[in-house]
């Protein structure tokens, strides 16, 4: 059996138990947080069938709207891009 790793440098309270409440907690948002507040605009656009079938599938799967699916995509392209 190999040697036990003694760590010098951990805050002294690293030994406290966690509850799995407070891991949750840290690594979901409230649902007050997962609700967006922006508004929206209604527009019409024509997009490729193909791209269309893919969100459609896997929103299908995912039980989400498809729109909601390609909005997020659109989101997440413009704040990459900003």
């Amino acid at each position: 059996m190999k040697n036990k790793i003694v760590y010098t440098e951990a805050p002294k309270n690293i030994s406290r138990a966690i509850t799995d409440s407070e891991i949750v907690a840290n690594l979901i948002p409230s649902p007050e947080n997962l609700i967006r507040r922006e508004s929206k605009v209604k527009i019409t656009i024509a997009l490729n069938s193909g791209s269309i079938d893919f969100f459609k599938k896997h929103a299908g799967e995912n039980n989400v709207k498809y729109q909601a699916m390609i909005n997020e995509v659109l989101d997440r392209y413009v704040q990459t891009y900003k």
